[in-house]
């Protein structure tokens, strides 16, 4: 059988998105270790690129501006390429790919630049597999780091048209209809390649979530994640030192501090494309992180910039660290930058990564075929899930900077919730759209410019599928960045946040959100010139007014009502702690490996306590495992 009911089609399509998202981010480690041969090679032959006012055809134009830019900025060339939002086309042969982008360069000479904006790209499947067709990039915001960045655009931040609509996002490989036959003599080599898109989710869950084990000082937990039954063998290196064995990957980790946070210490190291291949019971990651590090009551800062690989294994059905290894390519100080820095370039970006469909074992012994084919169809289905709540948790992020409201409604399921941050949460689409226009003002034209903008990026996500494939939990940082139309030290920076227990479901075969919270901020910058560290000085973030929007349109539920739960953040109950003070961390999941429950442990959403009825388990859904999990079964 073949067509849109075969098992091996809707395997196609799924790896499609995932091939497509994995072209842009070896792109961008091509490029910062000057790797123009590989870059080169993830083009088209007739490949466009439209960089604001300009304009390249052809592979080899592609090619030569690439180098033109290493030649001018060959010292640093970090982009973070991320929030990707990938739709396929109805016969799978292209795609389209949103992504927010900034760019950290360095001449070595002292010249130091950071550069921000929209890609929208176009990709297209060939005989050498996924390529980019077309770049369309949009710069946003720009400067030298010495002043800080301003408005690309004299005439203010446009909204960049998108490729999408709200009611597309949540189904980024198109309509799923029911699989009705496997489409390939070989449904072993179907299963083996499900099975890698499966583990191709826990692996990415697992080293986003050793991420934010790591901002948080959680030394116990990210030792919990390595693999006990080859102890000896787990492994942290950092430049030139080598840590071994439980007590040295928690001895690499003192090297950062002592575990917690105190007052005044930021150490994030956001995540950014992430590369992922799964061979069998191994899996080879690397990664792009950008350290945002100090101590705001020395007023000291640091920026960081480094490469990461690892190894993990797969041991009775949960995936397990076995080695990290980090390669430091610039620190600077925050007041001085990097434009003298010159980034250490060790090894290559790496191959394109190639799926590996090797066969698994037999069915089980008196198990019925169409019983077998349902199993695959839903385990697919898993995956499926994943890219899509990607896909739905970008869409929020990008509506949300151009004040699309009604679309931003859209993306939410019929019952589901928001919060409007410091004030509480609206139920319904209807109480959406109306929170949010009385917070923002009027929805944008597509054709406005704003004087100033706000950035929501939504990276690092950690995604946790139920079993039936119809709920998920989600996890992702905020990273606001703010642009304006002259440079602005008090208004231009980075702050940082999270969104802990955001949710999504499947209503009405396409996904959509259940709910969003913000626990905002965990650090801010009060000024670009001092950075985060500036805030020892007592400069931190203005509390918010929360009476406007209360007594222009009073939330369903008031955060205060949510007790412990938004016991110190801003809105919510007791004093708030305010960056420089560390405010309270909530994780919707356990230690995916041990089991361990951190000290603020949430499982389901964040009012669901207060208002039982806010709970998925409440319409028909399950709540996602919270702990280590097989196939979306906890374990443990």
């Amino acid at each position: 059988m073949t067509g849109g009911g075969t098992l091996a089609h809707a395997v196609e399509r799924v790896e499609s998105v995932r091939d497509v998202k994995d072209v842009q981010r070896h792109l961008a480690h091509a490029v910062q270790v000057g790797d123009v041969a590989q870059a080169i090679d993830l083009f088209t032959d007739d490949a466009e690129v439209r960089w604001g006012d300009e304009r390249l055809t052809g592979r080899a134009a592609v090619g030569a501006w690439i180098e033109r830019t290493l030649r001018r900025w060959g010292a640093l060339h970090t982009e973070v390429v991320d929030q990707p939002l990938v739709t396929l086309s109805a016969d799978g042969r292209t795609a389209r790919g949103r992504w927010h982008g900034m760019r950290f360069l360095g001449d070595g000479a002292g010249g130091a630049r950071i550069e921000a904006g929209i890609y929208e790209n176009r990709y297209a499947r060939t005989g050498g597999g996924w390529r980019i067709a077309a770049v369309d990039h949009t710069p946003l915001y720009a400067g030298d780091y010495a002043d800080g960045w301003t408005n690309v655009d004299p005439e203010g931040v446009p909204i960049v048209p998108r490729h999408f609509t709200a009611d597309e996002v949540g189904a980024p490989v198109g309509e799923v209809p029911e699989i009705t036959g496997s489409g390939s003599d070989d449904v072993d080599a179907l299963a083996a390649r499900i099975a890698r898109l499966n583990d191709e989710d826990d692996v990415r869950n697992l080293v986003h979530a050793l991420g934010y084990y790591v901002d948080r000082r959680m030394w116990t937990d990210v030792v919990d994640l390595f693999d006990d039954d080859s102890a000896a063998d787990a492994a942290v290196r950092v430049g030139g030192a080598e840590y071994t064995g439980p007590q040295g990957v928690r001895d690499a980790c003192a090297t950062m501090g002592p575990e917690g946070l105190r007052r005044g210490e930021l150490n994030d190291w956001p995540i950014f494309d992430l590369v992922v291949d799964v061979d069998g019971a191994q899996a080879r990651v690397r990664g792009i992180t950008v350290g945002l590090l100090g101590d705001a009551n020395r007023g000291t800062g640091y920026w960081e910039f480094a490469r990461f690989g690892g190894v993990l294994v797969k041991r009775d059905g949960l995936w397990r660290m076995k080695s990290v290894t980090v390669t430091r390519m610039v620190r600077a100080e925050y007041a001085d930058g990097w434009g003298h820095q010159r980034a250490v370039r060790r090894g290559e970006a790496g191959r394109l990564s190639r799926r590996v469909r090797a066969r698994c074992g037999p069915d089980a012994p008196g198990r019925p075929a169409d019983v077998r084919l349902a199993d695959l169809a839903r385990r697919l289905a898993r995956s499926r899930a994943y890219d899509a709540v990607e896909n739905v948790s970008a869409a929020y992020g990008y509506y949300l900077d151009d004040f699309q409201w009604p679309e931003l409604a859209r993306l939410f399921a019929v019952c589901g919730h928001k919060q409007s941050p410091f004030v509480g949460y609206y139920v319904g689409r209807d109480r959406i759209l109306e929170a949010a226009v009385a917070a923002r003002g009027a929805r944008r034209r597509a054709d406005a410019r704003r004087e100033r903008a706000v950035f929501h990026w939504r990276p690092q996500s950690v995604v946790h599928v139920s079993h039936d494939a119809r709920s998920a939990n989600l996890r992702t940082r905020l990273l606001q960045t703010r642009t304006a139309s002259r440079v602005d030290p008090d208004w231009t920076g980075l702050h940082g946040g999270c969104y802990p227990n955001d949710q999504a479901v499947l209503e009405d075969g396409v996904w959509r959100l259940w709910s969003v919270t913000i626990d905002e901020y965990s650090f801010v910058s009060p000024t670009w010139h001092g950075g985060w560290a500036a805030a020892g000085d007592g400069r931190a973030t203005a509390r918010p007014d929360r009476s406007r929007l209360v007594e222009a349109c009073p939330p369903d539920i008031a955060m205060p009502e949510l007790g412990a739960r938004v016991e110190g953040l801003l809105g919510g109950v007791g004093r708030p702690r305010v960056w420089p003070e560390i405010a309270p961390m909530w994780f919707g999941y356990r230690n995916p490996v041990s089991g361990r429950t951190p000290e603020r442990y949430w499982p389901d959403c964040a009012p669901s306590r207060a208002v039982p009825g806010t709970s998925m388990t409440r319409h028909g859904y399950e709540l996602p495992p919270t702990g280590p999990a097989v196939d979306g079964v906890e374990v443990a």
